[in-house]
């Protein structure tokens, strides 16, 4: 029995930065100015930008996106029965732990060699090109 693991994955403070120059890449296509954070595998903020335009009542919101999908290990979104949202779960698990969960998409956790090492969340477009810029990011790390 191993009473200690080795060799967990970090994300490094140059990874995070790869993370966010990605991320606001896309946005910047997607002509969506962004408040972006990215945070470590705890929910930790590593690096956050406010891009020009984007707005100021945004930014805690795409940093609880990233604290929960890092600490959940999933992508932010509403909570589901079947195919279907559950409002009232979605709505009483945001309620119940608000730095860990929230209904809306945008929060993405960033993945390497099947173990999550961070999240990047996203806020200040719509709810598609939140999450478009941070599946972008996210894969910014693809190749790490």
């Amino acid at each position: 029995m191993a009473l200690v693991t080795r060799n967990n994955l970090k994300l490094t403070l140059e990874g995070a930065r790869a993370v966010l120059a990605a991320t606001e890449r896309r946005a910047e296509e997607l002509g969506a100015p962004m408040d972006i954070a990215v945070v470590d595998d705890g929910g930790h903020l590593l690096v956050f930008e406010r891009m020009d335009g984007a707005k100021p009542s945004s930014i805690s919101i795409a940093l609880v996106k990233a604290q929960a999908a890092a600490l959940r290990r999933g992508p932010t979104g509403p909570a589901k029965s079947g195919d279907q949202v559950n409002l009232p779960l979605a709505l009483g698990l945001a309620i119940a732990s608000p730095a860990h969960q929230i209904p809306i998409r945008g929060g993405v956790p960033l993945v390497v060699d099947g173990q999550v090492v961070g999240a990047v969340g996203t806020r200040a477009g719509t709810e598609d090109q939140d999450l478009d810029a941070a599946l972008v990011g996210a894969a910014a790390l693809a190749n790490a």
